[in-house]
């Protein structure tokens, strides 16, 4: 596809998504902090798919860098109290403060602005990074506080079930998206051959979530997930 065209269609499918989480956490269908964490889960993979719709030209990778790019500023902007945007702050902010969109909605975005522009489609390091930060950060807060289980010792506020469910929700997103690729001839098959690699990553990330760090989760399993990418691809 035309990647002009692309970079519309990726920007459109993105807001739609984000402001129809947006409405329901307004409305009080969803509660904020389960919003939050649809976002930060659900944003990734369909972001990464669209990067299929890019022709293979140069220019592609830096047209869809902007749609995170945009929504960064868009974060920032509300943040910051430049626009007033109540439905955005309710569903991505854990206490109703728009100054928490400036911490970890927009480190996630900028983290999405960095691996488009540096690894892109065509290779096999920028995906796992991204799919473990949406597929297993984001839910291991779901899956904590729902399911009971032992308090890790380094980091009192987060549990067994939920060091288990970034290692297994990262691992198995990343697979699905890599099988995606493999299916369209975006990547050499066949999936098993990602399966070992990727599962490294996810235990590297699954470690790194694990450390008693604020706020900044996003940038450091991002990170880790890249250099590890590195050593195992």
């Amino acid at each position: 596809m035309n990647p002009y065209l692309a970079a519309l269609l990726t920007l459109a499918i993105a807001l739609i998504f984000l402001r129809l989480m947006d409405l329901l956490a307004h409305r009080g269908f969803i509660e904020s902090r389960l919003s939050r964490k649809i976002i930060h889960i659900g944003t990734g993979p369909i972001f990464v798919l669209c990067w299929l719709m890019f022709a293979d030209a140069p220019i592609s990778r830096w047209l869809a860098a902007l749609v995170p790019l945009v929504i960064v500023v868009q974060f920032a902007l509300v943040g910051l109290g430049v626009i007033k945007d109540e439905a955005a702050v309710r569903a991505m902010s854990r206490t109703g403060d728009p100054r928490e969109i400036l911490y970890g909605p927009l480190f996630y975005g900028i983290v999405f602005v960095a691996i488009t522009l540096i690894y892109w489609k065509d290779s096999l390091i920028g995906i796992p990074a991204l799919m473990i930060l949406c597929g297993g950060d984001g839910i291991a807060d779901i899956v904590g506080r729902r399911v009971k289980s032992p308090k890790l010792f380094w980091s009192r506020k987060k549990s067994v079930a939920g060091s288990l469910s970034v290692f297994l929700g990262g691992w198995l997103l990343t697979l699905f998206i890599f099988a995606i690729y493999v299916q369209t001839g975006a990547f050499d098959g066949p999936v098993a051959r990602f399966a070992l690699p990727t599962a490294w990553i996810a235990l590297g990330a699954t470690l790194i979530e694990s450390l008693p760090f604020k706020d900044v989760d996003n940038i450091t399993i991002a990170v880790a997930c890249a250099a590890l990418g590195y050593l195992v691809f």
